[in-house]
Parts: structure tokens; C-alpha cells; sequence
């Protein structure tokens, strides 16, 4: 239940920005995404990029518990290193995006370098060098490689699409998430029973590679105008003040923030728990997150359909009162297996799709109040803020597990999400949601 604030999603037809800027656009198209060749490009480079990221999820931390017997504390330690490097330079990571003509370099650099790391696991497992501090260091490299990636692609995608497709196109990248996880635990569980858990670690290295030829050969020229820099600093106090000033956005951030800290404790003992306390075979435990993914898409499918109808505010404030239900079942599951199945598969179905309406919409929402020579700093802050709180939520879920036990850590996990609500109830978007479409957009 992890929120990704990485795709560029809609603006208003107009070019007139929030501001009151004229804002550079480009020329609308009228072919449907899936016959732009350079969507499909993008698509695919993600799809493939996040497979092998699916991959590693299940791989990596398997190779932690079963060739390493790392402890909860060492687990959480694991998790928070994807995400210490948002905390670190995610706010950076935005100023130099939007001083950037080009975007898509930084994008192949960056898929080019996480390939590098991931390389290095077989590596040391065949050189008997493997050990918990290699598996960190790799988590940092890729995560660091990922905050730059998702900096620039954000900008990005408006080259490549029509500012009236942007909806659509945000939809089809969080769709790519769910495809990613239909697939890519799946593919582990064949991978980790052939090769073992290290060697399945090289498809990730592999599915970079590929994004990285694919991001190679878009053809779309981008032409941004660099926004005017007064230094580093200052420029990322302006994307700060933007983004805690501004309600709507204001309100997106902290529900962000709340349910991805509580989403990553969570996390942290996620892996412990199904094995250990419910009992789920590891084999299993892929076909549940694929399920997961298979929800996802159909969310992806329907989202876009439902934000024409109600709007994209209407679907945030009936889904984020849906996060808790998932993780409230799985921390008072008991009984048989069969039953404990059944549970989890339903869960996890509902919940793939809740997560990538609320995903696409919070993206559309955000895009849409942030003037144009802003939008890498915003969604740096964000980064900063939503994917940055994990490496926080991370530890304290390995942490707290050895203090009470693992069920107390899954309902503890289930409450603070609930707590989002507060956030896009109580915000401008109760209100907006009120507004008939044409006022909105």
C-alpha cells in the first residue's frame, strides 16, 4: 500500500498555469496512448524497470532471512535503505530537474547505474562475500538512482504526452505498477525455487538494462525552459513554501506522508509475519502481492472512467477511507489456511485497486495546482516527504516488532492510516468535490 508520487498526470486544457504564467504545452494529439509509439516506449521501460523491482522485493529480503537470518531490527534496517536517500537529497533532486532542458539522459544514467548495483549481489554471493552490509549499500545506490529518476521523469512525460491525455497516461503508468506486481512476484517465486534468492536479484540488474534501451529510443524531442535558479538552496525553499502553503497541496502531503510511514512499518514485518505467524508458504506469499497487482489494474482501468464522472476529488475522499481495511484483516486473521487465503487474496485484490485510484488521482490533483517552472520542486517535495517518511516508518516497524511482537505492529500499522482521512476530509478537496467538472478542470 505503498503511494508513488513518480508520473506526470493531468493539467487543464488551458495553458494558463495557477499563477496566471502562460505555460509552454505541447501540441495535443489525437491518436489514443496506446498508438503513440513513444508512450509505449515509456510504458514498457517502466513496466520492465518495475518487474525487476518486484523481483528484488521478494528476493532480496529472502536472501536477508534465510542466508543471512537477519533479526526484525536488521529487516527494518534493510527496508528504510531504499528510502534513506530521499530524505537525503529527494529535495535536491528537484531543483536540478527543473534547471534541466533534457530530462530523459538523467532517466537512462540513472536506470544505467541501478543495474550496476544490482549486479553486484550475484556477484559477491558467487565470490562468498555476501553479507547484510552489501545488501544495504545496493538498497541505497538503487534508491538514490531512483529519487533522480523520478525527479526527472516527472517533468517528462509532458513532453512526451498531450496535456489532455495526461490523466489517461497516469493511470497507464500506475497500471504499469500493478502489471509489475501481477507479474514480478510471480516471476521471483520461479526464480528463487530455480536459482536461489541472490541469483534472482540478476533480473532486476537485466530489466534496468532494458528500460535504459527503451528510454534510449523515444524519439519525442524535449524543448523545457529552465526555470531561473537563485541557487540550491533557495530554489528548494521555493518549492518547500509552495507546497506547505498551498491547502490542496498541503492536505495531499500529509495524507501521503501518514499512510506511507504507517505503510512501511507495516512493510517491515510484513515478510516475518506471513511466514512465521500465519503461517503462508513462501511460494504463496508472490501469488497474494501478484493479486494485489491484478486489483491495481483493474483500478488503473476504472479510475480514469470514474474521475470523468464524479471527478478526481470524489474518488480520493471515498478511497482513503478503504486504506485501513486490508491490513485490519490481516493483523486479526486466524484459522485455517484455506480461510487465511481467502482473506489475504480478497484484501489484497480490493486494495490494489483503492491504492492506484487514490495514486492517479493525487498525481492529477497535484499536477493541476502547480505552476509549470515548479513541477520538478513539487514533486521533489513530495518525493522528499512520501517516499522519504518510509525510511523513518521502516525502522520503527522493525524496531517496535522486537519491542510488542509482530500482530500488535500490523494493527498499530492499520490505525495510523486511518488517520489520512483527517487530512482529505477536513481539505479543499471536500469542497472541490462539490464543484461541477467544468469549474474543476
Amino acid at each position: 500500500m505503498l503511494l508513488d508520487h513518480s508520473a506526470s498526470p493531468t493539467r487543464p486544457t488551458s495553458t494558463t498555469d495557477s499563477s496566471g504564467s502562460t505555460a509552454s504545452l505541447p501540441a495535443p494529439s489525437a491518436a489514443p496512448l496506446h498508438k503513440q509509439r513513444d508512450y509505449r516506449l515509456l510504458w514498457t521501460a517502466r513496466t520492465i524497470s518495475i518487474t525487476g523491482s518486484e523481483v528484488s522485493k521478494l528476493a532480496v529480503p529472502l536472501t536477508a532471512v534465510t542466508l543471512l537470518t537477519a533479526s526484525p531490527a536488521e529487516m527494518g534496517l534493510l527496508t528504510a535503505a531504499t528510502s534513506v536517500p530521499a530524505l537525503l537529497f529527494g529535495l535536491q533532486s528537484g531543483a536540478i530537474a527543473d534547471r534541466l532542458t533534457r530530462h530523459r539522459p538523467l532517466m537512462i544514467a540513472c536506470e544505467l547505474a541501478s543495474c550496476a548495483a544490482a549486479l553486484t549481489v550475484p556477484l559477491a554471493w558467487w565470490l562468498g562475500l555476501l553479507n547484510l552490509t552489501l545488501l544495504i549499500a545496493v538498497a541505497l545506490t538503487i534508491g538514490a538512482a531512483g529519487v533522480l529518476f523520478r525527479a526527472a521523469n516527472f517533468p517528462h512525460l509532458a513532453a512526451v504526452v498531450s496535456p489532455t491525455q495526461r490523466t489517461e497516461a497516469m493511470a497507464g503508468l500506475n497500471a504499469s505498477y500493478s502489471v509489475a506486481s501481477v507479474g514480478g512476484p510471480g516471476l521471483a517465486g520461479v526464480l528463487v525455487q530455480l536459482l536461489t534468492a541472490p541469483i534472482a536479484v540478476l533480473a532486476e540488474a537485466l530489466t534496468f538494462l532494458a528500460s535504459a534501451l527503451l528510454l534510449r529510443s523515444i524519439r519525442t524531442p524535449e524543448h523545457s525552459e529552465p526555470a531561473a535558479s537563485r541557487g540550491m538552496w533557495r530554489d528548494v525553499a521555493e518549492g518547500l513554501r509552495y507546497s506547505l502553503t498551498h491547502p490542496i497541496l498541503r492536505a495531499l502531503l500529509g495524507a501521503g506522508v501518514t499512510i506511507n510511514f504507517f505503510a512501511m512499518t507495516y512493510t517491515a514485518v510484513y515478510m516475518l509475519y506471513m511466514v512465521n505467524t500465519l503461517g503462508i508458504p513462501h511460494g504463496l506469499i508472490g501469488v497474494l502481492i501478484a493479486l494485489s497487482g491484478l486489483g491495481g489494474v483493474l483500478g488503473a482501468w476504472a479510475t480514469s472512467r470514474l474521475a470523468k464522472r464524479i471527478g478526481e476529488e470524489r474518488v480520493m475522499l471515498f478511497s482513503v477511507l478503504l486504506f485501513p481495511i486490508e491490513i485490519l484483516a490481516v493483523g486479526l486473521l486466524s484459522g485455517p489456511l484455506w480461510w487465511k487465503l481467502a482473506v489475504l487474496a480478497l484484501m489484497g485484490t480490493m486494495t490494489g485497486s483503492i491504492v492506484v485510484a487514490y495514486a492517479t488521482c493525487m498525481g492529477a490533483i497535484t499536477l493541476r495546482e502547480t505552476s509549470p517552472e515548479l513541477r520538478g520542486r513539487v514533486n521533489a517535495t513530495m518525493t522528499f516527504a512520501v517516499q522519504g517518511v518510509m525510511a523513518l516508518g521502516g525502522l520503527m516497524g522493525g524496531l517496535l516488532a522486537e519491542l510488542v511482537g509482530l500482530r500488535p505492529v500490523i494493527i498499530i500499522s492499520a490505525a495510523g492510516i486511518a488517520l489520512s482521512t483527517i487530512w482529505i476530509w477536513s481539505s479543499p478537496l471536500r469542497v472541490a468535490s462539490h464543484a461541477p467538472t467544468a469549474e474543476r478542470g
